[in-house]
């Protein structure tokens, strides 16, 4: 079969904007709650997009750490590519796709930087090998090769013990979001998309989008 001719019928659920809860984020907890109790491989994986200076896009998969009104948080390398684009252009898309469930989550906002102290209290919580690995890649950036860097781990090894620092590279993003869609997939493509769009004043505006 070619590409052109795979194709799933959608035929697990339904979405409708007089159901859903009024708050985006109540409704994004009842459907992540959901995903957790299908099972769904890394439900807490999802898509991080973002911008250079020049306009030219990039996306990678990061792992949520928090949600609540305040918006989602990730950690991260500051120093990375997404960090960097985020310096020059502090607005992302994120995106959640729970294929099991045949469902999608998209969220765009403005990003910040968390406080300090939330950074390093879950610098503090994250299992010592990968706090030491947080010190000892320069992520996204050029090496050598695998020794170079295994060279470098073992390095941030001796010299920082079982009690390493957050480094000040590294911590912690979050995306206030100013429009949230829930997609459910449905039968012959006719989905149901719900978008929130969030008001001047804060409250959220839900309207029902053609697939």
């Amino acid at each position: 079969m070619s590409i052109a001719g795979l194709r799933k019928d959608y035929m697990h659920s339904s979405l409708s904007e007089s159901e859903v809860d009024q708050d985006p984020i109540k409704q994004f907890g009842k459907w992540f709650d959901e995903a957790l109790k299908a099972h769904v491989p890394e439900a807490n994986a999802m898509s991080v997009a973002t911008v250079n200076a020049d306009g030219r896009p990039s996306s990678r998969i990061v792992l949520i750490k928090e949600f609540d009104q305040h918006g989602f948080v990730w950690f991260t390398n500051y120093a990375s590519r997404k960090g960097r684009e985020l310096e020059v252009n502090p607005y992302a898309a994120l995106l959640f796709h729970w294929i099991e469930l045949e469902r999608q989550v998209r969220i765009e906002g403005k990003v910040e930087k968390v406080a300090a102290e939330e950074s390093d209290a879950y610098y503090d919580s994250r299992p010592l090998l990968s706090r030491l690995g947080a010190i000892a890649s320069e992520q996204s950036r050029p090496v050598a090769d695998r020794e170079t860097l295994e060279a470098r781990f073992e390095e941030v090894k001796k010299q920082h013990g079982d009690q390493p620092q957050r480094p000040s590279h590294w911590g912690g993003y979050r995306l206030v979001p100013d429009s949230i869609e829930f997609w459910q997939g449905r039968s012959s493509r006719m989905h149901d998309r719900v978008l929130y769009i969030r008001q001047d004043d804060g409250a959220w505006r839900i309207q029902r989008l053609q697939p």
